[in-house]
């Protein structure tokens, strides 16, 4: 295939080529906007408010690993083939049916929290303007200037990015200097914390399960790494600056205040650049919300109906729907059916990163495509081990109370397909063999 596409398709049901793949500046850009998250800071104050300095460090390093090794097998190998996360799942154990269950769960989840982020991105602007505008305008206009955006694809998102990032840690950083000032930081660095004390195994989860699902959906934009280096490093820097650091940071903040709000203190004291941090930090992380879930309906009406859609008309489309229902603010009412849904993503990347490289059952077909920049025309419906070793790691996610419930479902999920997928093929093999004695 060549690299030409529709304007706002992106490549959606196609292989990236190699001609449209975008620097590391690009993609790393796009990842730390992902991590560096008012909701970051958030967690982080969570862990300074029951951990000490170090505690929280290592706490937030082990979270911080576990996200890394997950984000760099699942990006590499959307980076090889060039491919989203739904649509490699095709040819990675899920079929033409369970991929479309794929795309189906991050395409709602994803548009679900796009609405609930629009309405925090709208209240950050009727801050910002000091009332001037009303909620549902505001919300109207921030949901559709995002839609915009969305619709021309990943290299906008970079652009956008681009600006939103430096914008965002310069404000965060005004922030931060007003609350840290006039406290030492060897000091706070040996504070007890002022909050009910946290386990190493809670925190840990708290960080590894904060980022989960944007770890499983990695694919999304590393397709567009020229390289496996390129996504090692993405990730890496993604995870120093978007966890670490901020987590880091957000820890000394709540030993300074001794309280876990320290979001509510940093924008209060800081005027319309609190605001602003509001409105920067979400406009980040919603385009992605929209462009994963774009992706995601794409790829159903491709695998189910056989239906080949634009992505942008997609993008205008859902873009409008969450809009409106974030304006008429029934998204908060939905928000713990997003959570179920979050659940169901983690043992994703384990049967994936299973089958890729381990089974590697689709491989040799892959790599000749990829040759050609097409993909493979022959696609399985969907195998019932999948589904089983799916629903282990769902369960296993909501049962074992012991380590971390979404990286508990994630090794389940993986180890139950491998364990599956090995006795199919020892039953083929035995097959074949009476098959030839008789």
């Amino acid at each position: 295939m060549g690299s030409k596409t529709k304007i706002g398709d992106d490549y959606s049901l196609s292989r990236v080529p190699m001609s449209a793949r975008q620097s590391l500046w690009s993609i790393t850009i796009v990842r730390v906007g992902a991590l560096a998250t008012i909701s970051q800071f958030i967690l982080g104050a969570s862990l300074g408010y029951g951990m000490t300095f170090w505690q929280a460090f290592w706490a937030t390093m082990f979270g911080s690993i576990i996200l890394q090794v997950i984000s760099f097998l699942l990006g590499y190998a959307g980076a090889r083939e060039g491919l989203s996360t739904s649509l490699l799942s095709r040819w990675t154990g899920f079929g033409r049916y369970g991929s479309s269950i794929i795309g189906g769960v991050i395409a709602v989840s994803c548009i679900g929290w796009f609405g609930v982020q629009n309405s925090v991105f709208a209240e950050g602007l009727v801050q910002a303007t000091g009332g001037k505008l009303s909620l549902p305008v505001a919300a109207t206009l921030t949901g559709l200037s995002i839609t915009v955006l969305v619709i021309f694809g990943f290299k906008l998102l970079s652009i956008t990015a681009t600006i939103a990032v430096p914008a965002f840690l310069l404000a965060v950083s005004f922030g931060i200097y007003n609350l840290l000032s006039g406290h030492s930081i060897p000091d706070l660095i040996s504070t007890a914390p002022a909050g009910e004390a946290l386990t190493m195994g809670a925190a840990a989860t708290m960080v590894a399960g904060g980022f989960i699902i944007g770890a499983v959906i990695t694919p999304d934009f590393s397709r567009f790494a020229k390289s496996g280096k390129d996504v090692f490093w993405m990730s890496t820097i993604g995870v120093l600056i978007g966890e670490l650091g901020i987590n880091m940071i957000a820890v000394l903040m709540a030993l300074a205040a001794r309280t876990n709000d320290v979001v509510s203190i940093m924008v209060q004291t800081s005027g319309w650049l609190g605001a602003l941090v509001v409105v920067l930090s979400t406009v980040k992380i919603n385009n992605l919300n929209l462009y994963s879930s774009s992706l995601g309906f794409t790829n159903i009406f491709d695998s189910v109906f056989k239906i080949k859609l634009n992505r942008g008309m997609v993008t205008l489309v859902i873009g409008i729907i969450g809009t409106v229902l974030s304006v008429l603010g029934i998204l908060d009412h939905f928000v713990s059916f997003l959570v179920f849904l979050g659940v169901l993503v983690p043992p994703i990347a384990g049967i994936i990163v299973v089958e890729y490289f381990i089974l590697k059952t689709n491989r040799k077909i892959l790599d000749e495509t990829r040759k050609n920049g097409t993909l493979p025309s022959n696609v399985e419906k969907m195998h019932p081990i999948t589904i089983i070793a799916w629903a282990s790691g769902f369960a296993a996610g909501y049962m074992i109370t012991v380590g971390i419930p979404s990286i508990n479902s994630l090794l389940v999920s993986g180890v139950v397909y491998y364990l599956g997928a090995l006795m199919i093929k020892k039953g083929k093999n035995k097959k074949e063999i009476n098959g030839k004695i008789a």
